[in-house]
């Protein structure tokens, strides 16, 4: 797959990134705290997976197949589920990580399928960043532990070695759920089902023109909260294993052709038990998830005033499987096995014009077995008015194939669903207009308004029969401004915020989407204190109120608080965070198959930290 720089550079669409600095400085654990903290981004839980949604659009049941999640430029997303991890299923620990870019809005022109909403590409530290070994050790609130040991190598001819194995186990918290408060649901507490336990390790090689990662996560987490029709206050459980192998070329010709080819490898598997009355009866549900193919594209330099992008790839879903079964009495109810292919070839041109403008255009074409054909084209013009002045106008189309989950998945009973293979990809097409302003050397200032239209929108509903179902239903569209703005100071301050207007409706209806807030606003400080010998970094984020499929969740406000020193102890970093200081009490809307409307989210934490160098 092409590289995001490439896409970076070939599309001027307002990239957001995160540095390493940034993700040390907050105490950001997960992806999802580090994404939760960009402009029109927000990030939602049902105490057992993190949703991400942007510009007004989290669809109910939808497991992040909107985002395209790269991982050193190669797709994340998993063959059943489409599914981008980005909580603590995330198979990456995050202090392996040296920066986190988001492009917002369809990719599809370079990228094909799931990149509707915008594409994350999460670059992992290499041996030369990392220069030689390396621990921490976390310990926190809620029996909240983390151990990581990394060792990373440079050598000549651009030979570069990384190692890292992390671990992190959480206890969680009892809680309560007045939907259960009966003296035969213990009173509606649930105790013990709210931990956290997790094991990640990655390599990466890599010698002149060749490289080579792999990465293994495993996650079980407990849900607490009893969802589709399970006995509550019983053990409930989902294990995310995920699996990758990814070899790279690249290979300079000359100073106007570069050669870049990639194979990649993935596997997912996901299991999760539980108990449904009457009986108890147990029940297992799960998947097996397996992926490979290849990537082939040349950039071409040197035709006067453009630079040019062609390419290729290949992906196969050998296993799109699905199950679930009874335990004892041993009884099948689902055993649905399928694979599938796609294919697609791209092309980019970024042709420099004059006057102060640039043109940049791309042209995708992806033959799928499940969708067929999909056509998506981008075209983005840039007008450079001042050295500090620059507007763009983007126009973009994406689509979104049905994953084997909407599909296919078929389970009888309470909580149970229907299969729809009738089901038709889901189409967006989006127009933005965005304003830069560079502010001295290191601060820009940004406005950006857009108008997204979305047509068979693929949303889980309820059959006649009682049992969920996926289908593709009326038109949704959304409009809304970003105002966003961020500077560097010479003493070594920090500041971005933003605010974030959007509205989201069915276009039959006119009603507003559920888990669409009108409002976000942002604000992430870092201050030097102590003659830079300490640093104190403050987050806010502000989310208005939202529709859950019944109901409402209240708008609310956090603020996280990390303050940190590299001088405290020699060769080693020390922080302390408190998250959700004032303790605020607030919920997330509830996805299908879930009693609650709303979700209790986490209070006041803690977590003091250790980061030491050999």
């Amino acid at each position: 797959m092409l590289p995001i720089e490439d896409l970076s550079t070939n599309l001027p669409i307002c990239t957001r990134a995160l540095t390493a600095e940034d993700i040390r400085d907050f105490g950001w654990r997960t992806l999802a705290d580090a994404l939760a903290s960009l402009p029109g981004l927000y990030v939602s839980s049902d105490r057992d997976y993190a949703y991400l949604g942007a510009r007004g659009f989290q669809r109910p049941g939808d497991y992040n197949s909107r985002f395209l999640l790269l991982v050193d430029g190669v797709r994340m997303n998993d063959a059943v589920y489409d599914q981008a991890p980005i909580g603590t299923d995330f198979p990456v620990d995050m202090d392996m990580v040296e920066r986190i870019e988001y492009v917002p809005g369809p990719g599809s022109a370079v990228y094909g399928s799931n990149a509707l909403f915008g594409i994350v590409n999460v670059i992992t530290k290499t041996g030369e960043t990392l220069k030689g070994a390396q621990v921490a050790v976390a310990a926190g609130s809620f029996g909240q532990k983390h151990a990581r040991a990394s060792y990373g190598w440079h050598g000549s001819n651009g030979a570069d070695v990384v190692l890292s194995a992390s671990s992190y186990a959480r206890s969680g918290q009892d809680l309560y759920y007045p939907e259960f408060d009966t003296p035969d649901q213990n009173n509606g507490v649930a105790q013990g089902l709210d931990y956290d336990r997790a094991q990640d390790f990655l390599a990466k090689f890599a010698y002149g023109d060749f490289g080579l990662s792999m990465g293994y996560g495993n996650r079980t987490k407990g849900v607490p909260n009893a969802p589709y029709g399970a006995i509550f206050d019983t053990p409930y459980s989902t294990t995310d294993t995920h699996s990758f192998i990814n070899g790279s070329f690249y290979h300079s010709v000359n100073d106007g052709l570069q050669l870049a080819a990639q194979l990649y490898w993935g596997r997912y598997d996901y299991r999760s038990p539980s108990l449904y009355a009457p009986g108890p009866v147990e029940n297992i549900d799960g998947d097996h998830a397996l992926w490979y193919g290849g990537d082939v594209h040349a950039s071409l330099t040197s035709v006067p005033e453009n630079r040019l992008v062609f390419g290729m790839d290949y992906t196969r879903d050998a296993q799109r499987d699905q199950y679930n079964y009874n335990v004892d009495p041993y009884q099948l109810l689902l055993d649905d096995q399928r694979s599938s292919n796609r294919a697609g070839v791209y092309a980019e041109d970024e042709l420099q014009l004059p006057a102060g403008f640039t043109l940049n255009a791309g042209l995708r074409y992806d033959q799928e077995t499940v969708s067929g054909g999909n056509v998506s084209p981008r075209l983005a013009l840039s007008y450079k008015l001042t050295s500090k002045d620059t507007f763009k106008l983007i126009y973009g189309r994406a689509y979104r194939a049905p994953n084997a989950y909407e599909l296919y998945y078929a389970v009888p009973g309470v909580g149970g669903q229907l299969a729809n293979p009738s089901l038709k990809a889901e189409h967006i097409t989006t127009n933005e207009f965005i304003y830069e302003r560079q502010i001295g050397a290191s601060g820009r200032a940004t406005l950006s308004l857009f108008h997204y239209d979305i047509r068979d929108l693929i949303s889980e509903t309820t059959a006649p029969s009682g049992l969920y179902i996926f289908e593709n239903l009326n038109r949704a569209n959304a409009n809304g401004a970003e105002l966003s703005y961020e500077q560097k100071f010479s003493s070594g301050a920090r500041i971005r915020t933003s605010y974030s207007w959007q509205i989201a409706r069915d276009n039959h209806s006119g009603a507003v989407l559920q888990n669409s807030p009108r409002n976000l606003l942002k604000l992430n400080v870092v201050l030097p204190v102590f003659a830079n010998a300490a640093r104190v970094a403050t987050e806010l984020q502000c989310v208005s109120s939202r529709l859950a499929e019944a109901g409402h969740a209240a708008g609310y406000c956090l603020g996280n608080v990390t303050v940190g020193s590299s001088r405290l102890i020699r060769h080693a970093d020390v922080s302390f965070s408190i998250y959700n200081v004032a303790n605020a009490r607030y919920t997330d809307p509830a996805g299908p198959g879930f009693t609650q409307e709303v979700i209790a989210q986490q209070s006041r934490e803690f977590l003091l930290k250790l980061v030491y160098g050999f």
